[in-house]
C-alpha cells in the first residue's frame, strides 16, 4: 500500500508523530549533472548490531547504483549521535533514521527531506517486555508493578527504545522515568534493541522497552524465546523510521535528483533491499509527518 497515515492517541486527541570501486566509464547522474568522482553515501542508525550493517545494506547500495546509474557506498556509523552528526556535516547523504534522529538531523540541515518510510512506520509501537521470573503477563493497562523493578531503555537517542516509552511512562504515571522507578533506570550503550531483548531474556534486567519489529523478528528467528521475555504492554501508535535525504544531493547529481531517489525507493520490490529494513514495502514520507515526534522530544526535554 503506497499511502500513509501517522497518528497517536495523546490525551484522547490524535497527534501526528506519526564501498564501491569507480566505474570504468564516466557516469551521468540521474538528475542530469556530471556525477564523475561523486558518491552517494548511505548510513543507518545502529539500532541492531553494528557489525551486521554493511552486509545488510549491500543490497540497497547495489540497487540504487543500478537504478540511478551513480556510485553508491555504505558507511557505518558507530552510534545514533554519529549518524546525525555525519549527516549535519554532509559526510553522508541518505540515512535510515529513527523518528527522533530524523527530526534532529532535518532540524539541523535546512532543505533535508524525509523521503521514504516502511509501510509500518506511520503506525509504529514499542513493547514493554519482562523477564519470566516477574510473573507479569500482557495487559491493556499500563503495568504499574514495574515501578519497583529494574528497567532498561535502549539507546538514549532511540525513538521506540527510549523517547516514546519515556513519553508514555510520563502520561501514564505523571512522573518521569527517573522519578517513577525506585531503582536507577538503565540504558543499553551498544547493540540497540537486540541488547535490550537479550538483557531482559537473560534476567540481567527485569523489564525493558524496545521496538516491536525487532522483538518480533528475534522471536521468529529463535534468537530469544517469548516465554523468557514476554510482552507485558504495548504503547499507542506513533511515526518512527524514515529515509532522509541531504539537500547536497541536488548539487551533486542535479536538480530533481532527490525526487528520482524517492521514486526509486518507493517503487522498489527487491526483497533483499526491503529485508535490510525489515519491511514489506517502502512508502513516501514527508517532514510534516514527524512534527509530533518533535513536540514529544521537546516535552520530555530531549530537544528544544
Amino acid at each position: 500500500m503506497k499511502g500513509c497515515l501517522s497518528s497517536i492517541a495523546i490525551a484522547a486527541t490524535a497527534v501526528t508523530l506519526s564501498s564501491c570501486g569507480d566505474k570504468e566509464e564516466e557516469a551521468v547522474g540521474a538528475g542530469g549533472g556530471d556525477s564523475a568522482g561523486k558518491s552517494l553515501v548511505i548510513t543507518a542508525i545502529p539500532d541492531e548490531k553494528v557489525s551486521d550493517q554493511e552486509a545488510k545494506f549491500k543490497a540497497l547500495q547495489d540497487f540504487l547504483a543500478k537504478e540511478l546509474e551513480i556510485d553508491v557506498s555504505f558507511s557505518i556509523s558507530a552510534d545514533y549521535t554519529a549518524a546525525v552528526e555525519r549527516f549535519k556535516n554532509g559526510e553522508v547523504h541518505l540515512v535510515w533514521f529513527g523518528g527522533l534522529t530524523g527530526v534532529q538531523a532535518r532540524k539541523a540541515v535546512p532543505g533535508a527531506r524525509a523521503i521514504a518510510q516502511g509501510d509500518v512506520d506511520p503506525q509504529y509501537k514499542s513493547y514493554f517486555i519482562a523477564h519470566k521470573s516477574t510473573g507479569l503477563t500482557k495487559a491493556d493497562a499500563f503495568p504499574e508493578a514495574i515501578k519497583d523493578m529494574t528497567f532498561t531503555f535502549g539507546s538514549k537517542s532511540s525513538t521506540s527504545g527510549r523517547l516514546m516509552p519515556t513519553y508514555f511512562i510520563m502520561k501514564e504515571t505523571g512522573k518521569s522515568p527517573k522519578d517513577y522507578f525506585s531503582k536507577p533506570v538503565q540504558f543499553q550503550a551498544t547493540g540497540g534493541h537486540d541488547a535490550t531483548a537479550r538483557a531482559v531474556a537473560s534476567g540481567s534486567v527485569q523489564v525493558g522497552a524496545l521496538s516491536y519489529k525487532k522483538y518480533d523478528s528475534m522471536i521468529a528467528d529463535g534468537e530469544i524465546e517469548a516465554e523468557d521475555a514476554p510482552i507485558i504492554w504495548q504503547t499507542p501508535y506513533y511515526a518512527d523510521y524514515n529515509l532522509t535525504a541531504h539537500p547536497a544531493l541536488e548539487e551533486m547529481f542535479g536538480e530533481g535528483f532527490i525526487d528520482k531517489l524517492q521514486k526509486a525507493l518507493v517503487d522498489c520490490e527487491d526483497e533483499a533491499v526491503l529485508k535490510a529494513f525489515n519491511r514489506d514495502d517502502l512508502i513516501p514520507a514527508k517532514n510534516e509527518e514527524f512534527e509530533g515526534i518533535y513536540e514529544v522530544a521537546k516535552e520530555v526535554g530531549i530537544m528544544r
